[in-house]
């Protein structure tokens, strides 16, 4: 399957789920420290390696895996690997 059927699979899910679904990329390296958001946030690992830190614990997600990141949560995420990473988020939208 490719990332970009894989991501319209996700989303059509997500929506019926209240959340919204969006493509990021982020280079090897590359670090977003200590975010908070007002609502829930849902990451999935499409490509590449990251590391999401929430309240202090660390997640390695692999490809396919997702993650549920509470709202009001501190968390990170970062690309820990070699290549160029590709995630999807989504935010809980209001009224979801």
């Amino acid at each position: 399957m490719t990332v970009e059927r894989k991501m319209e699979q996700v989303a059509e899910a997500w929506r019926r789920q209240g959340f919204s679904c969006a493509l990021w990329t982020d280079p090897p390296g590359r670090r977003w420290e200590d975010f908070v958001h007002g609502v829930d946030e849902r990451v999935m690992v499409l490509e590449g390696e990251m590391e999401f830190e929430v309240d202090g614990r660390v997640y390695h997600p692999l490809p396919g895996e997702e993650l549920f990141i509470p709202a009001g949560a501190v968390h990170s995420a970062r690309n820990i690997g070699r290549r160029t990473a590709r995630w999807l988020y989504g935010y809980r939208r209001h009224g979801g």
